[in-house]
């Protein structure tokens, strides 16, 4: 079954009780046994329900994957990743990862004693240095949140299975139409399915994807234990999402190929990052592992002030200052302030992400418009 069938189809059958073509929205907490333990698959909807059942199956279709585990947000989802070591072990990360990864690997679990480590990823021969005899994961964001990075998934995989360590890559910013992290031999992949999955604006929700029994038996365990699980109208809202997700991240693709080279030619802007151009350090690389160069854009102002990015960003119309990504409205966002305004300063600036770098997301409205509006907002 090819991706745009699977988008559809996949895990998603007509309701055998009324013949409803959409997934019905099983809106209960429990279910009526004929006695105890004598049920039709379902006990308590922390464990199970039919409409989040729907939803794992399909993404697990679209990433390749024999599961996918659900739950109430993308962080809910790496919270139960890092559930599965324990004191003293230590996560590989990358150094200009989300903001809300940092947060959790380093003011949440490292009072548990499980220690991260966070270096630019684009070097296979620095991430090989770092390796310490208790790193258990490398965790993997490409491209990179917001300075658009690539690491070549591939080549870490090799890494880590020659060192018996399992690697996660979070996928949220290529989407599975885009990029297959298991395929290329990652142990498991993320997803902030808030993001391009649902991609309307409407639901927060996170998930794991793997095709290791073993992992996913311990990952439907803790999503159990620990329970934040989504509810069923979130399940609903995201597998209604899924539906378009190809049309809508097409669209998206090509509006920010658009965007980027209008950026590059603006006398105000000093840089653009974006996978897609040829300079890019990164671009074989993804030419490589993906099958597009995604709807993300940053660039930078001349001189690097933040004053003069905040004008930009008050001034945007179409473009709405707003955190998150991969609706189909276009947004803009301020990352030093916004999403990443817990990475310390330092690191922050040792990782190249300055104080005036913008972010853009870029939806699927007509991209005339689009530049027309970003036009407008950098008139000095």
């Amino acid at each position: 079954m090819k991706f745009a069938t699977k988008v559809i189809h996949a895990g998603v059958e007509p309701d055998p009780s009324t013949g409803a073509i959409m997934t019905p929205i099983f809106q209960t907490s429990t279910y009526v046994q004929d006695g105890p333990g004598n049920h039709q698959g379902y006990e308590y909807a922390r464990t199970q329900n039919p409409t989040r059942t729907a939803l794992q199956e399909n993404l697990a279709a679209l990433e390749n994957g024999t599961d996918a585990v659900c739950f109430g947000s993308g962080l809910a989802a790496m919270d139960a990743i890092i559930k599965l070591f324990q004191s003293g072990d230590s996560v590989l990360a990358s150094n200009d990862l989300y903001g809300g990864s940092f947060r959790l690997l380093d003011k949440v679990f490292k009072q548990f004693g499980i220690q991260n480590k966070l270096i630019p990823m684009q070097d296979i021969q620095l991430i090989a240095d770092n390796i310490q005899e208790n790193t258990k994961m490398i965790w993997v964001e490409t491209p990179t949140n917001p300075l658009l990075n690539i690491v070549d998934i591939e080549a870490v995989c090799q890494l880590a299975k020659q060192k018996g360590i399992l690697v996660c890559v979070d996928n949220t910013f290529a989407s599975p139409y885009l990029q297959n992290p298991l395929d290329l031999g990652a142990d498991l992949v993320l997803h902030s399915a808030t993001k391009y999955l649902g991609g309307h604006s409407d639901v927060v929700h996170g998930a794991v994807i793997t095709k290791n029994k073993s992992l996913a038996e311990r990952l439907y365990f803790i999503q159990n234990a620990s329970g934040a699980v989504p509810g069923p109208m979130d399940c609903f809202l995201v597998l209604r999402g899924i539906k378009t997700l190809h049309i809508r991240v097409q669209r998206a693709c090509e509006n920010a190929k658009a965007i980027a080279e209008f950026l590059k030619t603006q006398p105000r802007v000093s840089r653009v990052l974006y996978p897609g151009f040829s300079d890019h350090p990164g671009h074989e690389i993804a030419k490589k592992q993906m099958r597009g160069f995604g709807g993300m854009v940053s660039f930078d102002l001349v001189g690097g002030n933040e004053d003069e990015a905040r004008k930009v960003l008050s001034k945007t119309k179409l473009f709405a200052c707003a955190e998150s990504l991969g609706g189909v409205e276009s947004l803009i966002g301020h990352p030093a302030s916004m999403t990443h305004a817990s990475l310390p300063k330092e690191e922050r600036q040792k990782s190249g992400l300055t104080d005036s770098l913008m972010r853009l997301s870029v939806g699927i409205e007509d991209v005339d418009d689009l530049i027309e509006d970003l036009k407008q907002a950098l008139l000095e």
